[in-house]
């Protein structure tokens, strides 16, 4: 009991919890939205949302490139930080400017996406990655 009252942890325990959470949120959203968006290209590509104005199949190409790959390279925890960050862009300007004003039930999909991602983007993969095995 005193050990689930604790808030101490073991780097075992760090470095197990950042490998869930790396790989849980990876493949969330590499099979929830980067795989449905690849196979819906054509569909999509002629209305998707276009915040920074550079057409809407290039703002589709650049959701599915942090979606798909980026996601991967969570996954693996290989170049994580930099994965995670361009994956925080992307989820910041779902949540924060497409979603704006909408309900919250169409909102926190993303939302518990940005906190899991912007996590691992502070923390860092955790020593049971690339990335921790290369000792970056």
């Amino acid at each position: 009991m005193r050990k689930l009252l604790s808030t101490a942890y073991s780097d075992g325990a760090f470095n197990f919890a950042m490998l869930v959470q790396r790989v849980a949120t990876g493949l969330l959203l590499l099979i929830g939205h980067g795989l449905p968006k690849i196979s819906a290209f054509h569909e999509l590509s002629g209305s998707f949302y276009d915040p920074l104005r550079i057409g809407h199949r290039l703002s589709l190409i650049l959701v599915i490139l942090a979606e798909l790959f980026c996601s991967m390279f969570i996954i693996l925890g290989l170049f994580t930080r930099i994965a995670a960050l361009i994956i925080v862009i992307n989820l910041s300007v779902a949540v924060f400017i497409y979603h704006h004003g909408m309900p919250l039930k169409s909102v926190e999909l993303g939302a518990v996406f940005l906190t899991s991602v912007f996590t691992i983007l502070i923390l860092g993969p955790g020593r049971v990655s690339v990335d921790g095995m290369m000792g970056k």
